[in-house]
């Protein structure tokens, strides 16, 4: 019972934020989605995962491991993915960022925090990061269907990550009062991010629930099965495995729902996607963090 609460305890601030932002829009309150996300995306993020990187104090063994098994299992998901769209006939324009990437800054990093502490958001921000670079690259390319990958060092989450993983390598400090105002911005991001969460859900129209449920299903067994195996072959401490787990298994990002409805992917089969799997990850979290905690 003790675990159970425990999780409770750890996901409830979470979907209760979530919820606010949910309730808020249906209660007829203005929220400028685009305007948040801009100002989360371009500014208050950027500043958490190089505040959060720049003072990690993972063991460098632990952090070399962690961003080399994310990086194989986020490889080995986009080769299963890729290829079982191909054998399904379904758009890889559509499906396969989705099926890949996962709500790792909305839902992953705030669990993180509160079901394993500072040390287990430090290591998702690092998971986190390892997402973001590839998510605005070869993902980004796909959904696009061509275009110059370069396009993601126009991204200021990039290069929140590269500076932050550059000062965290030569052990560099901001001057205390610099460092103090920039972490103040990064403090921002979590509950923005899981207020547009809400909001942006109960703006979405979806379509293809049956199709959306099997998808996502599939993917919450891929994105159990792949990290636990590429973490074991890792031999990946209990932590570490438990928050890339954590991270890959979290539900289809509204990041995903933008990026479709920008380059015209479909985005309500995609919207659909972002529902159903964040229905299920109301159950699925806190089943998995069961076996973590």
């Amino acid at each position: 019972m003790s675990i159970f609460l425990q999780v409770v305890q750890s996901v409830a601030p979470v979907f209760l934020l979530a919820g606010i932002g949910y309730a808020w829009v249906r209660a007829g309150w203005n929220f400028d989605v685009e305007f948040v996300t801009r100002l989360a995306m371009t500014l208050s993020v950027p500043c958490l995962i190089f505040m959060a990187l720049m003072r990690s104090n993972v063991d460098p063994a632990i952090l070399r491991d962690t961003v080399l098994a994310s990086l194989v299992a986020y490889t080995v998901l986009g080769l299963i993915a890729w290829f079982g769209l191909r054998v399904l006939r379904l758009d890889l324009a559509t499906y396969w960022g989705p099926v890949t990437f996962g709500n790792t800054g909305n839902l992953g990093l705030p669990i993180a925090l509160f079901a394993f502490g500072q040390a287990g958001f430090d290591l998702a921000v690092i998971v986190f990061a390892v997402m973001a670079i590839l998510s605005f690259t070869f993902g980004v390319w796909v959904v696009a269907g061509g275009g110059p990958p370069s396009r993601a060092f126009r991204e200021p989450l990039v290069w929140g990550t590269v500076f932050g993983s550059i000062f965290l390598a030569m052990d560099w400090q901001l001057p205390v009062w610099l460092g103090n105002s920039v972490d103040l911005v990064g403090q921002m991001a979590i509950p923005l991010m899981l207020l547009t969460l809400g909001v942006a859900i109960s703006r979405l129209r979806p379509r293809s629930l049956g199709l959306a449920l099997w998808v996502s299903l599939v993917k919450l067994a891929l994105c159990l099965a792949v990290p636990i195996a590429v973490g074991l072959a890792f031999g990946l401490g209990r932590l570490p495995l438990g928050v890339m787990v954590l991270q890959l298994s979290t539900p289809v990002a509204v990041t995903s729902y933008m990026l479709a409805a920008k380059y015209d992917a479909r985005p309500d089969e995609v919207a659909g996607l972002v529902v159903v799997s964040t229905l299920i990850s109301v159950i699925s979290i806190p089943a998995t963090l069961v076996f973590f905690i």
